[in-house]
């Protein structure tokens, strides 16, 4: 009988992920402060998200800003977090009024002097931004990431209140399953019309909600739309780091083997290896190809190093064990 263990996705799992100008360190940093809060690690989290901005001379985009916050606020930091959320309604002229009025993860901040300044600096900017953008798909947008997002962040809760095969955890799996399929026809929908948005049409956030949905999509949606996915890259409309997972996700679903080495699995002793690669003595070259960061700089954040002997005796060990990936 197959063991059934955890296939880390090492993407965004819980935010839109960053352009391509950004360092390929900037990208895993993020990644990695993602896993960690998806794993209850808020400070560290927090604490990961500070070192993927110091990496990119303390720039970072405005949603990686964001998470950043609610970490510092379920890290019990409200300072880190109101510097944060000031950065973002500022810097970026965050402008989603309804939607930071009510988050959830935030509301240990409500009775603090600083929230309804907060608010303030965010209904000051609404309609700024917009002006240079398509409203109407930009809106659309910020709805389709909300739903990806929002009920991801609510399964967290629930799993570590009531437990994931608790009623609530399956009715929230549920619900998640629900809202992917509908922003997976949205998005289609708009790539089939539109093509890949650029972030001068729907904004940063907008443009990387689409490889957020992807991640979430088909198997058959996925390979439907990697060409596009790849041409975007190409002109700069698409992060590279998002193509890779994919890239790796369908060649993992294909045969059995990934081409990037973007996919960790999970084993339930908390440690980590490699998922299969294809020609695992070429993975620097293809990475480098893709301006991605060597395979020994991405496995640091996991304590790991890029071993082709390790990785191939722990291939084996998977294999005796008979694990589904």
């Amino acid at each position: 009988m197959k063991k059934n263990i955890l296939l880390v996705i090492l993407s965004l799992s819980l935010t839109a992920s960053i352009s391509s100008q950004t360092s390929g360190k900037y990208n895993t940093l993020i990644a990695q402060a993602n896993s960690l809060y998806e794993n209850r690690s808020y400070k560290q989290s927090a604490k990961t998200y500070s070192q993927a901005f110091a990496s990119n001379s303390w720039k970072g985009y405005r949603v990686d800003r964001y998470n950043a916050a609610r970490a510092w606020t379920l890290a019990g930091n409200k300072d880190s977090a109101f510097y944060q959320l000031f950065k973002v309604a500022d810097a970026f002229k965050y402008d989603n009024y309804d939607y930071i009025a009510h988050d959830s993860v935030l509301t240990s901040l409500y009775k603090d002097e600083r929230w309804e300044k907060l608010l303030s600096a965010v209904k000051k900017n609404i309609g700024t931004e917009e002006a240079k953008m398509n409203k109407k798909l930009l809106r659309l947008m910020d709805s389709v990431y909300h739903d990806d997002q929002a009920y991801r962040f609510l399964q967290i809760s629930i799993d570590k209140e009531y437990g994931a095969d608790s009623e609530k955890g399956k009715e929230i799996r549920t619900t998640i399953r629900t809202k992917d399929s509908i922003n997976e026809s949205i998005v289609t929908n708009l790539l089939d019309n539109y093509g890949w948005l650029s972030t001068e049409v729907v904004g940063s956030n907008g443009n990387a909600t689409l490889a957020l949905v992807l991640q979430h999509s088909s198997f058959s949606t996925q390979k439907k739309y990697l060409p596009m996915m790849r041409e975007a890259v190409k002109n700069k409309k698409a992060d590279a780091y998002d193509l890779a997972l994919i890239e790796d996700k369908v060649a993992l679903k294909e045969k059995g083997k990934q081409i990037y080495g973007t996919y960790l699995i999970a084993a339930s002793n908390k440690k980590y290896f490699i998922a299969p690669i294809e020609n695992p003595e070429q993975v620097d070259k293809r990475r480098a190809e893709l301006n991605l960061v060597s395979m020994n700089e991405y496995l640091k954040n996991w304590g790991m190093h890029w071993d082709i002997r390790k990785y191939e005796e722990d291939l084996l060990l998977l294999q005796k064990e008979n694990i589904n990936y």
